[in-house]
């Protein structure tokens, strides 16, 4: 599948933003903070991944809906598509 590069540097301009977030964590786990912050920065971290991740999906859906026949050539389909985003729901 084909995705815009503006989709492509959202997502690592994201995934470089979770990156920084899992490493505060780790730094915040090293320190000795409260439970509670910890859990509320992976929470955060989990959400942001989230994001991404449908954020992914929402192109492949607009990726199957504008070309579907090549698409599904390319294993794409809407059904496999469905999927993915189950596998994020």
């Amino acid at each position: 599948m084909e995705l815009p590069e503006p989709t492509i540097d959202d997502l690592l301009k994201r995934l470089r933003r979770i990156e920084g977030q899992i490493r505060g964590i780790q730094q915040m786990l090293v320190d000795g903070r409260e439970c509670r912050d910890v859990v509320t920065q992976i929470s955060a971290a989990s959400k942001a991944l989230d994001q991404a991740g449908f954020k992914l999906v929402a192109s492949g859906l607009t990726y199957c809906l504008n070309d579907p026949k090549r698409a599904a050539e390319e294993g794409y389909d809407i059904n496999n598509v469905q999927k993915m985003f189950m596998k994020l729901a």
